[in-house]
C-alpha cells in the first residue's frame, strides 16, 4: 500500500502562482503513474495531470501549458507546479497513485491510492 499527503494549497489572485506537492510513503517502489486530480463540490472528479515511472506526462486541456507535473524520486514527492491560475481553477486538489502499467493516465478509476485533498482558491 501506498500513504499519500498533499500540501501547498491556499488562496492566490488570478494570473498568480502555487505549487502543490505530494509526499509518498510505504510501498513506493510498485508506484508506476501518479497524477493530480481536482474536484468542485456537486462535480466529477477530474483529471489534471499524471506522470508515469519514466517521466512521460499527461494533461488536460485546460491546464495545458500552465501547470507542470514533476517528481522528485529521492524524497518520494510528486509536485504540480500551477501558472496562470485562473478561478475556474479553484477546487480541491488530491494525489493519487497506482501500480497498473496500462490504463487511461487521468481515469479516476485507474487509481487505488488517494490522499486526503489540499484547498486551491483563486480569486478574480
Amino acid at each position: 500500500e501506498v500513504q499519500l499527503v498533499e500540501s501547498g494549497g491556499g488562496s492566490v489572485q488570478a494570473g498568480g502562482s502555487l505549487r502543490l506537492s505530494c509526499a509518498a510513503s510505504g510501498d513506493t517502489n510498485s508506484i508506476y503513474y501518479m497524477a493530480w486530480f481536482r474536484q468542485i463540490p456537486g462535480k466529477e472528479r477530474e483529471g489534471v495531470a499524471a506522470i508515469d515511472i519514466h517521466g512521460d506526462t499527461t494533461y488536460t486541456d485546460s491546464v495545458w501549458g500552465r501547470f507542470t507535473i514533476s517528481k522528485d524520486s529521492a524524497k518520494n514527492t510528486l509536485y504540480l507546479q500551477m501558472h496562470s491560475l485562473k478561478p475556474e481553477d479553484t477546487a480541491m486538489y488530491y494525489c493519487a497513485a497506482d501500480s497498473l502499467t496500462w490504463g487511461a493516465p487521468l481515469a479516476t478509476y485507474e487509481y487505488g491510492n488517494w490522499g486526503q485533498g489540499t484547498q486551491v482558491t483563486v480569486s478574480s
